[in-house]
């Protein structure tokens, strides 16, 4: 199995007025009295392990005592923006357990952790940097996939909630072997469904820890749902391939269940039960589509050189000179999809 590689750090592209805008409709934006650059200040650090003492790429942050208590009370109104509408009733109850920040990957997030004094009970959420492509990505799986997310932006700051679930390299190494023959089925089932929603949609990286596995009880038996945590790569890369997870070194064990377990008739009808969830979603959602690829298909989220190797892979996979006509990375997500969805009519 050849591995995809990602060469270049991706840059960080502004929001436009147009899709601040955009945000703006559809209750996406938010107020705050603090951003990702404030964070930044933080006075000191250590190293977070797990629990077998590896390196996390975490380092728990704090403050000076002049600043903690404003950023806590900054942070927790937040966390009611996101979870309440900016409700403040709770506002007396509840404490930031830690803030800690990521050194590893393109966003460099902020992780906090705020927890309800009455009840012991605690929410995660994350600060970045806002970027265009990211909040592109965040919006594609809101109307997409069968997954909801949460998510609010202020000027230059992306406020994301946490994703539950467990990560994706976790899941192999330490719980797959566990599985029994009808649940590892089910995964192989949902790698396919996940592999093609990525495709479709033009969602990049996703190798094992960019997405979780969640397992969900139902009666006498345990199903496994995949979904995406990280939305950097959106409509950024020109390699068609670092588009599906299939390709990453990082995912073989998923691959080789998937070939092993399923036929290739399986195969096809998981991809299209994906392709008419789109579809119908897409349908339900329509006015929202619509908007969202007006102003992407306008944008710059990506190189020049990254636009033209793109058109070229679609053009071949596609065998559609037409794609040679696309200018964007939008104009290019918005023909893929379409030319996707035809397929199962």
């Amino acid at each position: 199995m050849r591995d995809v590689k990602i060469e270049f750090k991706k840059p960080i592209y502004p929001v436009s007025d147009e899709l601040n805008h955009y945000l703006e409709k559809y209750h996406r934006k938010t107020k705050a009295s603090i951003e990702y650059d404030d964070l930044m200040r933080f006075s000191g650090c250590v190293t977070l392990e797990d629990k077998e003492g590896n390196d996390t790429h975490w380092l728990g942050v704090y403050y000076t005592d002049s600043e903690h208590q404003e950023i806590q009370d900054s942070l927790n109104r937040i966390y009611t923006y996101l979870h309440s509408d900016g409700d403040e009733e709770s506002l007396p109850y509840l404490v930031v357990d830690s803030i800690d920040y990521c050194t590893f990957g393109n966003s460099k997030p902020f992780r906090i952790r705020v927890r309800n004094i009455l009840n012991d009970n605690y929410t995660n959420f994350y600060i970045k940097q806002a970027d265009a492509s990211r909040i592109y990505g965040l919006e594609l799986e809101d109307i997409l996939s069968p997954h909801r997310i949460n998510f609010l932006v202020y000027k230059n700051t992306l406020i994301e909630e946490h994703i539950l679930g467990i990560p994706g390299d976790v899941f192999i190494k330490n719980y797959l072997d566990k599985c029994n023959d009808l649940e590892k089925n089910q995964i192989a089932k949902e790698f396919v469904k996940f592999n093609e929603r990525c495709f479709i949609g033009l969602l990049g990286d996703m190798r094992s820890y960019n997405y979780v596995v969640i397992p969900i009880h139902d009666f006498d038996q345990v199903i496994y749902r995949i979904r995406p945590i990280d939305f950097d790569q959106q409509c950024y890369e020109g390699n068609l391939k670092i588009y599906r997870p299939q390709y990453f070194k990082e995912n073989k064990i998923m691959v080789d269940l998937v070939m092993n377990r399923l036929k290739s008739n399986s195969i096809d009808q998981y991809r299209k039960e994906v392709k008419s969830l789109i579809s119908k979603r897409i349908s339900n959602s329509s006015k929202r589509f619509r908007d969202l690829m007006k102003i992407m298909k306008n944008d710059t989220i990506s190189k020049e050189e990254n636009i033209v190797l793109l058109k070229k892979g679609f053009t071949k996979f596609y065998r559609d000179k037409s794609y040679e006509e696309c200018s964007t990375m939008g104009e290019i997500l918005y023909k893929a999809i379409a030319d996707s969805l035809e397929q199962i009519k």
